[in-house]
């Protein structure tokens, strides 16, 4: 509760209480893995209520929000009949989104995209998924599910004494337990492995009815640890796979290769001296989540009798002490039908420990006028800030850590990947959400990204960060209502592409503020960019779909826009170098093919000037890596002695040329 008081205070414009609990509430959960990034969109008329949604990877699951917010100190219980009423008016809204409710809502609104998509798609909805998000305590778990409009349904109660054990557990999920005898009828029976100090393996056979239902319960929960379920939507279904199940399901157990599953603990026992899984805890399919999917999905969509379907599976009962460092190397290696790299783990933990580290040593300068500085605090792992601040200790020494750490100057790993896309100009995979941009970060993380990290780096990220946020407090007072977010992000793009990044971040960090003249550009561009966002182009309809397609960043960045005055005085100036023309000698045709020859022809025509300029503009905005600035400088050395360049420089050399060209150089 605090939390969401405070969120009201820092940020005056993020919106009424609940609508600030509920985002709160639903960043937990995303980072759970309960469901996709949500859209906040909080919408209440006669009869009708909804708070958020998200929709699955794979577009066939609908996950929809409603909040009972009480802001009471102690907290107040939640009857049933209030658990009825919410679930009550949220299937309602389904209901009437399916017949056209949103020709009654106003189009820039945030609940007339989610009704239109109802409108336009409930048809292709196997699941309906309804939250209430609470700061009540609820008497009993939710009902059971039913069917609305349709569509069976399965209902979830996170209440405050759910969320107090998911924010204490120290997990960033809730275990899945499968319970084998409520599932089954019956335990499981297995052949287990040889006893090993940190692990043990059993091998059973698991009904595809059961693997069907849990993917139906916990979605993407059950692939936390499955590397390509991680990286990637799991829509499409294996044909092998599916022809099986629809015309030969007896022999599944033969062609299928089968799954292997990790527990943290399991609970067993003895039926004609076999043994038997009564029971597994935090169970996680780390190879067969397209096996897994796919015999969901036969059963949902193509009404496949899979009730003679076997899959074999390997379960390891991992130790709870050792399980992050043995099941990524059971991903690893039991994902051998396709390359998987490093990156897929996102293992560079190295980047954000560095980067954690440089939070709590750095203190900001103080603002103009004033004497106190404050640190910057990086919450690499989830609730970092809260324990620090619980282990302060007296109220004195919490006031004091506040007064150092102010909350507003709190970010986390998918703030980073949001700070760092949009200054990169990727605003459309910061419109994919917090958590796909995140893993899109990590991917394009080269494996030596902590040896950057120094206070210099640290410093223009915290400088990003404030752009971000004055940007965000700019956009939230012109009240465009809906997708404030992405015009966020593509107003900074827009900045970061039309300056050539020649902002100066070192003074945003100085000044712990940015410019009159950098606030001013930034409202004329968020106008600019809403008009884009808010009317699609081509096939897409939805401007939160279009804002995720590289279509809608080509069309902005294409808008012309001229730098004003008082800003490009502001920009890092670019000292012009020597225009000399390449040497009219031509490249030795003895150590060259034509193809080659034709690459050292295009290097030796741009112009010594523009290397040197390449050169200073990627040191003075921190763009490309060292030994491709230094790669520039010799190219344009090469130039101005008249004098070809090798084939590996002129190759690499435009290649440099066209990656600045991308992030604006001119």
């Amino acid at each position: 509760m605090q939390e969401t008081l405070s969120a009201a205070a820092v940020e005056p414009d993020a919106g009424f209480l609940p609508e600030i609990f509920t985002s709160l509430v639903a960043e937990r959960l995303t980072i759970a893995g309960e469901f996709p990034e949500p859209e906040i969109c909080y919408h209440r008329a006669r009869g009708v209520e909804v708070s958020g949604w998200s929709l699955s990877d794979d577009g066939d699951r609908l996950n929809l929000l409603v909040t009972d917010y009480r802001g009471v100190t102690p907290p107040q219980s939640l009857p049933n009949s209030s658990i009825d009423t919410s679930f009550r008016r949220l299937g309602e809204f389904f209901v009437r989104a399916q017949h056209g409710y949103a020709d009654q809502l106003e189009e820039s609104s945030a609940a007339f995209e989610l009704a239109d998509l109802i409108y336009r798609q409930s048809a292709t909805f196997e699941t309906l998924h309804m939250y209430l998000l609470s700061d009540a305590r609820a008497r009993s778990p939710a009902a059971a599910g039913d069917v609305v409009g349709g569509i069976p349904v399965t209902r979830h109660i996170w209440d405050l004494e759910r969320l107090w054990r998911l924010d204490t557990s120290g997990l960033e999920h809730e275990p899945v337990t499968v319970d084998m005898v409520a599932e089954l009828g019956h335990a499981l029976p297995c052949l287990p492995g040889p006893a090993n100090e940190d692990h043990r393996v059993y091998v059973a056979l698991v009904p595809g009815s059961l693997l069907a239902q849990l993917y139906r319960e916990y979605g993407s929960r059950l692939l936390e640890r499955n590397v390509r379920a991680f990286l990637q939507a799991r829509g499409a279904v294996n044909k092998g796979i599916r022809d099986t199940l629809l015309k030969d399901p007896g022999r599944f157990l033969a062609y299928n290769n089968g799954i292997s599953a990790t527990a943290s603990s399991a609970k067993l026992s003895t039926s004609d001296g076999l043994q038997e899984i009564t029971e597994l805890t935090d169970f996680q399919i780390v190879n067969g989540g397209q096996t897994t999917a796919s015999i969901y999905h036969a059963q949902a969509r193509d009404k496949a009798d899979i009730s003679q379907v076997l899959v074999q599976a390997k379960i390891t009962v991992v130790d709870s002490t050792h399980i992050d460092s043995i099941v990524p190397y059971i991903s690893l290696y039991a994902n051998t039908q396709n390359k998987v790299t490093g990156a897929d783990f996102s293992a560079n933990d190295s980047f954000h420990i560095r980067l954690e580290e440089l939070s709590r040593t750095i203190w900001a300068p103080a603002p103009e006028g004033g004497q106190r500085q404050t640190r910057w605090f990086y919450e690499r792992a989830r609730g970092q800030y809260a324990d620090e601040l619980v282990r302060a200790g007296t109220i004195a020494e919490r006031r004091k850590f506040r007064m150092m750490n102010p909350p507003r100057q709190k970010f986390t790993k998918t703030d980073v990947a949001k700070f760092s896309h949009s200054w990169m100009q990727l605003p459309y995979l910061v419109s994919l959400g917090a958590e796909k941009n995140f893993r899109e970060f990590m991917l394009r993380l080269p494996p030596e990204a902590a040896s950057t990290v120094d206070p210099g780096y640290f410093s223009n990220l915290v400088a990003k960060a404030i752009l971000f946020r004055r940007t965000g407090k700019i956009v939230s007072g012109l009240r465009f209502g809906a997708y404030g977010a992405n015009i966020v992000t593509y107003s900074i793009a827009k900045l970061s592409h039309s300056t050539a990044q020649r902002l100066d971040l070192d003074t945003i960090w100085r000044q712990q503020d940015i410019t009159q003249a950098t606030a001013s550009a930034v409202a004329e561009l968020a106008v600019l960019c809403h008009e884009v966002i808010s009317k699609p182009s081509g096939r897409v309809r939805n401007p939160s779909e279009w804002s995720k397609k590289i279509d809608c960043w080509k069309s902005i960045e294409e808008l012309r826009w001229t730098v004003p005055a008082e800003l490009e005085r502001e920009l890092i100036p670019l000292t012009r170098g020597r225009h000399v023309r390449p040497s009219v000698a031509q490249p030795d045709s003895g150590t060259a093919l034509a193809g080659e020859d034709e690459l050292i022809r295009e290097a030796a025509k741009i112009s010594a000037d523009t290397w040197f300029r390449l050169s200073r503009w990627a040191a003075a905005t921190g763009n490309l890596q060292p030994w491709q600035r230094s790669l520039a400088y010799s190219l344009g050395q090469r130039a101005s002695a008249r004098t070809y360049p090798t084939l590996n420089q002129a190759t690499q050399g435009l290649r440099v040329l066209e990656e600045a060209l991308l992030l604006g150089f001119e």
